[in-house]
């Protein structure tokens, strides 16, 4: 292991010196496969508890020498793996001190998952905020305000976005950054205050946020027209009628290029991005769902994004994604419980043209940015029965336990349908259908305690909802349903508590 200094100075030079263009290239030079396989073998001589998930999985390192392998080698999910090893084992060297910052995402109980990384990690990351302020914002030639929305404190997304944007500063990009977090009447003021110094505002948060953030600031009298507002987002997969209608308030004019959409995890940072060429292809898409479905094989329309399969590695297995990387913890063949998929750059240009649809001479009507040679990844979500709320997952064990307080549970199955919903204005909001035990009867007094009740246990046991989800937006909307309902619980069907 590198001392700490020389790691450090190593990355930053890198990061630095290494033109945009040059680190997204390297893919064609250097082949993906083998860059996760040099990975691997890094990680099983150098991670205590890698080697001992290969022993017990009954793999010898020295035998996997080739990429059909290292394909064949077991993969790591959180249950068997993360959380059958210490924190410092899980780490090179077994030495959690060789990271410099600590993460944390709630798990279904609440119980934290701590992330460490070092500084090093961020630098690859960073290039991911480079390209979306580079190919989509033009921000090498533009002074840009970046206004950071994300939750700050412990929580991944802010701390990781501010300390990412700020190398970008370092590089040369006229970037200036302000840290207000999920603070709307501090987004107020640093725009009103510090935006018309700048050529372009950019925020970064969760969708559904920066929507309220826009929609207040409208009724509050706010031009946001006069700031040239982009929008870089996380957490949410949301519809490309929702980026047409908040653009639009924002007086944006090229959808393609004023907001991007970032594939972020807490476990090992940003795995993809999107990009003009993706959102213009989705753009497409979403007005061709039988197009969609052929490609996708599902009517509902993903995260389309391209990724750098040198910095993280995707492979699909039964519908899932995995995943390769470096990181505080590295990670090879990791299941994030995400479903999707991958398509290679050459085969979606070939689909495309198929359907007699161009995105590069779409795209050069607007400009020459944005068009990289990277293979694309598609995400349909958590498969693991979680639904997405402003960036917090939400999960069904949460609501369980308001439906098992007292008086609450002598009226109710525990059975419930859990979603996240758009109103006429298309915010979003989350509802709760709850069945009601035999006999009996729903009103309003038993709505207003069932809510208060599911309400109370999430902020207790999902510290991500509690800090991510603002209050005016905390309350779920609960519904009652009669037992058998046809559409919520019909008898004889597996139920499921979630719906998409």
């Amino acid at each position: 292991m590198e001392p700490q200094a020389e790691r450090a100075i190593k990355a930053l030079q890198d990061f630095l010196n290494t033109p945009l263009d040059t680190k997204l290239q390297q893919h064609l030079h250097v082949p993906s496969e083998a860059a996760a396989l040099a990975l691997f073998q890094d990680i099983a001589d150098t991670v205590p508890a890698y080697k001992d998930f290969l022993a017990h999985e009954g793999i010898n390192p020295s035998d996997v020498s080739n990429f059909q392998d290292l394909v064949k080698v077991p993969q790591v999910t959180k249950e068997n793996y993360l959380k059958n090893h210490s924190l410092a084992n899980l780490c090179r060297q077994g030495k959690l001190e060789n990271c410099d910052m600590i993460a944390v995402s709630s798990g279904s109980t609440g119980k934290p998952t701590f992330w460490p990384r070092f500084f090093a990690d961020e630098l690859q990351i960073a290039t991911r905020f480079e390209q979306i302020f580079h190919d989509s914002f033009s921000a090498d030639t533009r002074r840009t305000l970046a206004v950071v929305c994300f939750t700050l404190g412990t929580w991944v997304g802010g701390m990781y976005t501010t300390n990412c944007c700020r190398y970008l500063a370092s590089k040369g990009y006229p970037i200036t950054l302000i840290t207000p977090g999920n603070n709307k009447e501090e987004i107020f003021r640093v725009v009103q205050d510090l935006g018309s110094n700048f050529e372009q505002v950019v925020l970064l948060g969760y969708p559904p946020f920066l929507k309220d953030v826009i929609d207040t600031g409208i009724a509050r009298g706010i031009e946001w027209q006069r700031y040239q507002i982009k929008l870089i987002m996380a957490g949410e997969v949301f519809s490309e009628e929702w980026r047409t209608l908040v653009g639009e308030r924002v007086n944006s004019t090229n959808f393609c290029y004023d907001s991007a959409s970032l594939y972020g995890t807490a476990d090992a940072g940003i795995l993809g991005n999107e990009t003009p060429l993706s959102i213009c292809i989705r753009r497409f898409l979403a007005n061709n769902p039988e197009a969609a479905k052929a490609l996708f094989g599902e009517s509902r329309l993903p995260t389309l994004l391209q990724y750098d399969p040198i910095s993280r590695f995707f492979e699909v297995e039964n519908g899932n994604l995995l995943f390769s990387g470096d990181n505080g913890i590295p990670l090879v063949r990791y299941n994030i419980l995400d479903t999707g998929g991958i398509v290679s750059y050459e085969a979606m240009l070939k689909f495309l043209a198929e359907w007699e649809f161009d995105p590069i001479a779409e795209l050069s009507k607007n400009s020459s940015r944005g068009v990289r040679n990277l293979p694309f990844v598609y995400v349909f979500g958590r498969s693991n029965f979680t639904v997405s709320f402003f960036g917090a997952n939400i999960y069904p064990e949460n609501v369980t336990v308001g439906l098992e307080q007292p008086v609450v549970k002598e009226w109710v199955t525990g059975k419930f349908v859990l979603q996240v919903k758009e109103d006429a204005d298309k915010n979003r909001y989350l509802s709760v259908v709850v069945e009601l035990a035999p006999g009996v009867e729903g009103s309003e007094d038993k709505k207003q305690l069932i809510t208060s009740s599911i309400l109370s246990q999430l902020k207790r046991l999902n510290s991500e909802f509690a800090n991510y989800v603002p209050l005016e937006y905390q309350e779920p909307k609960v519904s009652l349903a009669a037992m058998g309902d046809s559409e919520y619980f019909p008898i004889g069907v597996k139920h499921r508590y979630t719906r998409k």
